[in-house]
């Protein structure tokens, strides 16, 4: 049986939720492999929205096995509220259908608190554009060995001594930024006051999903934000704190690699971006300004308005090779509705050299103004097309040209927030 990893191939914001839902109705476990609750999915089933950031998407597809990777940091606190709100949404959560891998680290209070703190100091000079979350800063206690992990919370002379190592760090860097020290004594009561309401859901991830694999078991590997914050190859240093391209999906659930068959990745029609950092296609006019609107580019997590631009096919095909990436889902083709011309970035000139790669250095890619190719938009509507069919000839053009550009085929076309408002190009499960 195939099984799928599925990533965002641009800034995140891609529309990955509702692609993840549309496959997991046909995979048996879905598996988060990184991130945190700074990323938002967003899924419309019959008519009911469903906001979702820490846990998978498949959560919300009965039968299914949900699994929360050691590539995560999880907010415990956040978790358990996120629960009750899908519960009251009538979605049944159990030990049964939700597993949390025992060595996944666990953001802490003072986590947030670091990550507010940096950005507050930082507001007369470059922010990142945190969420302010603890994203940042749990990755780097995981990185530094002071993390405390889920296993962690079951037996108190652990957790006395992963605090104390944890606040050896913590309490001196407060210091420097002017934040009081970590209550010790309140921190470990809020721990073992948490620990039973959540351990219930601790496994071992990697030994359940090689035997699920090894008994024939389909497996969609969902990731969170997007390609271009990928810690090594985004626009450093405006990214997030985790690899987010698909070779994670291997180290961040503890499967191998061999265990992955086709990685989908998740393209705008259009490009986004929320917070700082380079945006060689970004328009500061009235076409960016109908972007946003006909998009609704707000931020599921954040609610930030989301910077617009042109499609990047450049930085598309940049990130497909780096995730080794075997067919595209295109999202919101029909927020391009009624646009009379349409702009793709097919190179960037840099200081009079034409490059076709958005190269490393940050002063580079500052510099880099986008080369367009122009083509013609589409008077009719494309919202709610599920056969190639029903798409207008400029449409179909504009996506292949996509194809032409980004050196990938576009495997699913998506043309609405609705589900089954899609178009199968390729099977990503298929044998």
């Amino acid at each position: 049986m195939a099984n799928v990893v599925v990533v965002g191939a641009q800034w995140g914001d891609e529309g990955k939720g509702k692609i993840v839902d549309w496959l997991s109705e046909r995979a048996d476990v879905i598996a988060r492999f990184q991130g945190g609750h700074n990323a938002g999915h967003t899924l419309v089933i019959d008519g009911e929205v469903f906001k979702l950031h820490a846990l998978p998407s498949g959560v919300v597809r009965g039968g299914k096995l949900s699994v929360i990777g050691n590539g995560v940091v999880l907010d415990p606190w956040n978790l358990l509220e996120e629960i009750e709100t899908i519960r009251k949404q009538g979605v049944e959560i159990s030990p049964e259908t939700l597993m949390i891998a025992e060595n996944t680290p666990l953001i802490l209070p003072f986590h947030g608190e670091l990550d507010r703190a940096r950005e507050e100091a930082a507001r007369k000079g470059t922010k990142i554009g945190t969420t302010g979350r603890g994203i940042g800063p749990c990755y780097e206690d995981k990185v530094g060995r002071r993390a405390i992990r889920m296993a962690d919370l079951g037996d108190a002379a652990t957790l006395e001594a992963r605090v104390d190592r944890a606040l050896q760090h913590h309490d001196p860097l407060r210091k420097g930024l002017g934040v009081a020290p970590i209550d010790r004594e309140a921190l470990i009561a809020q721990l073992c006051e948490i620990a039973p309401k959540i351990l219930h859901y601790a496994g071992p991830v990697w030994k359940v999903l090689n035997e699920k694999r090894k008994s024939g078991k389909r497996i969609l590997f969902e990731g969170a934000q997007g390609a271009l914050l990928d810690i090594d190859f985004g626009t450093y240093p405006f990214v997030t704190s985790s690899n987010v391209i698909a070779g994670q999906a291997a180290t961040g659930v503890g499967v191998g690699p061999g265990a992955i068959d086709f990685v989908l990745g998740i393209v705008k029609a259009y490009t986004t971006r929320v917070g700082e950092g380079p945006f060689p296609t970004e328009l500061d006019d009235a076409d960016g300004q109908r972007l946003g609107e006909r998009g609704h580019e707000f931020g599921t997590t954040t609610g930030r308005k989301r910077r617009c631009g042109w499609f990047d096919a450049c930085l598309v095909r940049q990130t497909c090779a780096t995730s080794g990436v075997n067919g595209i889902s295109l999202t919101k083709l029909d927020v391009l509705d009624g646009f009379e011309v349409l702009k793709i970035c097919v190179g960037y000139d840099l200081d009079g050299r034409r490059l076709d790669y958005l190269p490393t250095a940050a002063d580079q890619q500052a510099r880099c103004v986008p080369i367009y190719e122009e083509m013609p938009g589409w008077s009719e509507s494309t919202e709610g097309a599920r056969r190639w069919a029903d798409l207008p000839a400029n449409a179909i053009k504009y996506v292949k040209r996509v194809e032409e550009l980004i050196d990938c085929p576009v495997a699913l076309l998506s043309t609405s927030p609705e589900r089954e408002d899609t178009i199968l190009v390729t099977d990503p499960f298929a044998d």
